[in-house]
């Protein structure tokens, strides 16, 4: 694919009229001829370059994720405090959600992603500096600037859903969220050799994977900035209706309203919600469960691990399944799963196994809500509105998540686990009675 405008005569579901895909970073060349061909390779190509920096973002963000609470520990002083440091990487993730929507409903995906793995890089660095003057407000600002790059691999879905046809939108979307096994798996292994490689500098060794972090999040920036060409949202606008092209309605005001107006874009926002509330509530209290039951800190590590190989390994079985049963019928599926997940987990007692068999499938619970909910959401608003669209569902799943796992240590603390699980199953009764009443239309 060459240029940076595109000609296109493609079939059904986009234009049949010559289109102009503008990429206003680069310099204009004569349009060539788009064919089917030609539009599959390009989505090859925006789903390799995605996948490829979901790959490092994820592993950055899981390096530096590993050690957040150590280092916070380290550098306050006082263990209570050490959980804010996580807690302002949600909020910076939540925060930032909006503002980056609205930069990619202005200017394209490339611009957004490249502008949120350049303030989680300068994040990880501030989160140095604040280890190396043992200053504590200043480690909370650089961790809410860390959260920069957890908001970048969650638009990279999306964005990987741009050029998607429909009938394979939740495979695109789930071939993304699957790269992000990857870090996950690799980040926390990596988070001790990179506090070595710190050793003579002066810092808390909790901070090398920080150092670390920033590095790769800038080799992520200048990978998008460079290959991920031309634009996918620019192109599918391009390529989209002209009843889809309103200029005016490409604002964050006129996404908020899109989804306010359609009953399922409200239930795909409720399912992303609902599906990473339940998760966070529940995961993040686990490993204090087990700890409590007499568990190892290697065992607690397998069902960490085993619960994340849950969350992404399967993404693109979901994806797929999506596809073909329809997204209100895996919504089905997360419900059922986080629901089985809770009274597995809820009731294992001192039961290891039942609790890793538990965190496993809440894993696959919140892959299915997380798959299904955002491929639904693409489906249910218009082109122009879907990045600002998509910017309010990650503002709202992390805002929810954030205070989902603030109260789930209250709950615990006050109550049990087994209430806390009993808790979030209860958050599924509104999202299985939306999803029930999303179908009825469909059925007549």
């Amino acid at each position: 694919m060459r240029g940076d405008a595109l000609c296109s005569r493609v079939g059904a579901g986009w234009h049949t009229a010559p289109v102009l895909i503008p990429d206003s970073t680069a310099r204009r060349r004569p349009s060539v001829p788009v064919t089917p061909e030609d539009l599959a390779g390009l989505r090859r190509r925006v789903t390799a370059v995605l996948v490829a920096s979901q790959i490092l973002g994820g592993l950055g963000v899981a390096t530096g994720i590993a050690l957040a609470a150590v280092l916070a520990k380290q550098v306050s002083g006082d263990e209570a405090l050490s959980g804010l440091a996580p807690t302002a990487t949600v909020a910076g993730t939540a925060l930032l959600s909006v503002p980056l929507a609205a930069l990619m409903t202005a200017r394209g995906r490339r611009p957004g992603l490249v502008l949120a793995y350049l303030i989680g890089a300068l994040g990880a660095g501030v989160v140095v500096l604040a280890a190396a003057v043992g200053s504590f407000p200043l480690l909370l600002v650089g961790m809410a600037g860390f959260g920069a790059a957890s908001s970048a691999n969650l638009q990279a879905r999306f964005a990987a859903a741009d050029l998607a046809e429909p009938q394979r939108r939740a495979r695109a979307i789930s071939n993304v969220v699957w790269a992000t096994t990857i870090g996950a798996v690799l980040g926390p292994n990596i988070a001790a050799p990179a506090g070595r490689s710190v050793a003579g500098l002066g810092i808390p060794a909790a901070a090398g994977p920080f150092l670390w972090a920033a590095g790769v999040f800038l080799v992520s920036a200048v990978m998008v900035q460079v290959l991920l060409r031309p634009d996918p949202l620019l192109t599918a606008r391009a390529l989209a209706p002209e009843e889809e092209k309103s200029a005016g309605a490409r604002s964050i005001r006129a996404g908020f309203a899109a989804v306010a107006a359609s009953p399922r874009a409200r239930l795909a926002l409720v399912t992303v919600a609902v599906s990473h509330t339940a998760m966070v509530s529940i995961m993040s209290m686990t490993p204090v469960d087990l700890g409590h039951h007499g568990a190892s800190i290697d065992l607690i590590g397998l069902v960490i691990s085993g619960h994340i190989a849950g969350m992404y390994a399967f993404s693109p079985v979901m994806g797929r399944l999506s596809d073909r049963l329809g997204r209100l019928s895996v919504i089905g599926l997360a419900v059922g799963l986080l629901a089985c997940a809770a009274l597995l987990a809820g009731t294992a007692g001192g039961n290891h196994g039942q609790t890793a068999v538990g965190l496993f499938v809440l894993g696959l619970g919140w892959s299915a809500g997380l798959v299904s909910g955002s491929a639904l959401l693409t489906d249910s608003v218009p082109q122009a509105a879907r990045a600002a669209a998509q910017g309010l569902s990650d503002l709202t799943m992390n805002t929810a998540a954030g205070v989902g796992g603030a109260a789930a240590g209250l709950v615990v603390a006050t109550a049990s686990y087994a209430w806390l699980n009993l808790a979030a199953a209860c958050l599924l009764l509104p999202l299985a009675a939306l999803a029930l009443f999303s179908r009825r239309p469909a059925t007549r």
